[in-house]
Parts: structure tokens; sequence; C-alpha cells
């Protein structure tokens, strides 16, 4: 496994070296624009519609929040001349596989709990959680959950979340780094294991959060929860893509493992992981109805739920926070994006994350 940015320069610079390229869509531009990448056949793709709305065209359904930043749709479709874009046709960039909607968890013990309770971004940046408060280190992710904090408790208004200008950079690293040197930040982390960790040591009462974390909580589990924000969720999408030296039998595999990802079971497995597919109906038929009624329907689990290695992930009479999948893929805030600014940024999110590592006063 590598990193994003790793996988994204390997996958620009040495199209040769790989079959397909598997990432996000807001890792697809360098990778299209080195010409690494040949367009997929949609009628070689024997699910193509049955992909949901949320993929294809934006929004889950045309009254759905389509969300700022780096959605599927907009750089899905190749375009007349080759470059990547929202116009419907024939061919696309990236298969969409993959998805969910992001954002934290929290310590009921400090933010309470209950119907009366309205999780906000702003708890990031929250004084009750002083000291206690872990990010995640990716800049094209960890950036847009303090974005969010920022525009929550009011200190920050950006023209365009997902594509801030340097000044807007700056004001929210001041932001930060003010936070930082007042000692709110215990850690950051880069992987699901490290989070895990944090919660394990009962080290923090906030943080962000991907969905697999809550099947692993250990004595935390029914104390810190997954927060359905009330300002919508910052959401990603995966997919897959063919490298351009794929021909004949090996492009034939290539499409036979691009139909695979839609065909059921792959769907399954993510699901038990907190994951939604692009063409859900097939994994519906791969998974207990039990199962989908909790991860895609947001009804209380039935029984106690299994992840992919067997254990048990959802204790029966939990509810997905949230909701449904209609419900929270209408309530999209953000999309994971690289920014113009994005280079700046990085370098920037990097200092301040080396300082909150290193407990810099």
């Amino acid at each position: 496994l590598l990193a994003f940015v790793a996988c994204q320069r390997l996958a620009a610079m040495q199209p040769a070296g790989y079959d397909v390229y598997e990432q996000c869509f807001h890792n697809l531009d360098i990778v299209w624009y080195w010409g690494a990448l040949q367009p997929i056949d949609t009628h070689r793709i024997a699910e193509w519609d049955r992909i949901t709305d949320l993929s294809k065209e934006g929004g889950i359904s045309k009254y759905a929040s389509r969300g700022q930043g780096d959605a599927p749709v907009r750089k899905l479709y190749v375009q007349p001349g080759g470059f990547i874009g929202p116009k419907q046709g024939r061919y696309i960039s990236m298969l969409p596989t993959v998805h969910n909607m992001d954002s934290f968890g929290f310590d009921t013990r400090v933010f309470g709990s209950g119907d009366v309770v309205a999780p906000s971004w702003a708890w990031l940046l929250d004084r009750r959680a002083k000291g206690r408060i872990a990010l995640v280190d990716e800049p094209a992710i960890g950036i847009f959950d303090v974005a969010l904090a920022a525009e929550a408790i009011g200190e920050m208004q950006f023209a365009d979340i997902a594509n801030m200008t340097i000044a807007e950079i700056d004001a929210l690293m001041a932001l930060l780094e003010d936070r930082r040197r007042k000692g709110y930040f215990c850690a950051t982390w880069r992987s699901e294991a490290d989070a895990v960790t944090l919660l394990h040591e009962d080290r923090v009462s906030v943080q962000s959060m991907w969905s697999p974390i809550y099947g692993n909580m250990g004595n935390m589990a029914g104390t810190f929860v997954e927060a359905a924000p009330k300002e919508g969720y910052r959401a990603w999408h995966g997919g897959a893509s063919l490298s351009r030296h794929l021909e004949g039998a090996q492009l034939d595999l290539g499409y036979e493992y691009l139909n695979w990802w839609l065909d059921g079971y792959a769907g399954a497995v993510m699901a038990r992981q907190g994951y939604y597919m692009s063409a859900p109906a097939r994994a519906r038929a791969a998974l207990a109805p039990e199962e989908w009624a909790y991860w895609y329907d947001g009804a209380p689990a039935a029984r106690d739920l299994l992840g992919p290695s067997g254990q048990v992930v959802v204790k029966a009479g939990q509810r997905r926070a949230g909701g449904a999948y209609q419900e929270r893929a209408s309530r999209i805030a953000v999309w994971n994006t690289v920014m113009d600014e994005y280079n700046y940024a990085a370098r920037a999110w990097d200092r301040f994350i080396k300082r909150v590592n290193e407990g810099q006063r």
C-alpha cells in the first residue's frame, strides 16, 4: 500500500509498471494529464446503468446537496478534446466504486449523547476537548475537517471551501497555530491503526474518523461514537482506472477486474466496513437482509453484525449515525479535493502537523 501522493506520482510517471490504478477521484487529475490512463468504455461495464446518480450525476437526487470540491462527476467523463469533465458520454476516466461520507468521532462523556445533542464540526476546535483532539494527517482530507470546524465556530468564511486562496490558507493555519499553542491538539494519525490506538489509550475526546475504526473500539464502544454533523459530511469517492499500456487479452482482464468490483462480493465486504458501493443493488444481493438494513437503510441492527474478518463490529440494537444511505448522501458539504493551491496548503499543513507531533510551543 502506498500513501496517496506516492501512489499518484508512481501512476503518473510509470504507467507500464501497473495495470489498474485504484485511488480516489481527487487523485486522478495529474495521472490523467500525464496520459498514463486510457478511457474506459462503459459499454463493457455490465452494471453501468445501475450505478447511482451520486456517482454519475453528482447528487443522490436532484434535490440533494452536491457538495463543493472534487465530486466524481466533475472529472468522470472523457470529453471530446481528451480532457475530463462532467458532460456525459460513453467513455469515462475512472470507474466509480467504493465511497463514503466521513465525519469525526466524539466522547459522549464530554459532549453528551442522544437526540438533544447536535454534533458539529466545531467540536474539532472545542475547548471542552482541549488537549484531547486528534486530526488525520493528509492534506487533501484533514485540512477540510479543520476548515469546516473553522467555519462552524464562526472564525472563518471561505468563498469556496474546496478551493481556498493563499490568504484563506494562511488565515486557517494561523487559527490552527493559535489553538496548537494553547494546547488543543494531542496527536495526528495517518492509519486506522494509529487512530484505534489513540482510542484504546483513552487519549482523545474528539478526532477525525474513518468508518472501519468504529468496529474496533474496544472498551470505548458506546462511549466514543460517530457524529452526523449538522453542517454536512466530508465525502470521498474511490474508483479504478486502466493503464494506457493494456491491450488485447490484458485489457480484457482489466475489464473483467473492473466488473468484479461491481458484481456484489466486493460491495458486501466494503459494506461490512461502513463503506458504500456505486452499484448497491448487487451488493445487496451479497448481504444478509439484516446487514443491508443496518448499513444501507439505517435501521437498528437486528442482531450482532460481523466485519470482514469475522469479528463483531455492530452490536444488536445499534443504529448507524446519520441514518440511511439516501440521508447521508444528501448531506455532503465538501468532497476530498486537491485544490489549485494544494502544494502551498500541503507545505503549510506539514509544518503544522510536525509541530503538533513534536509538541512544540
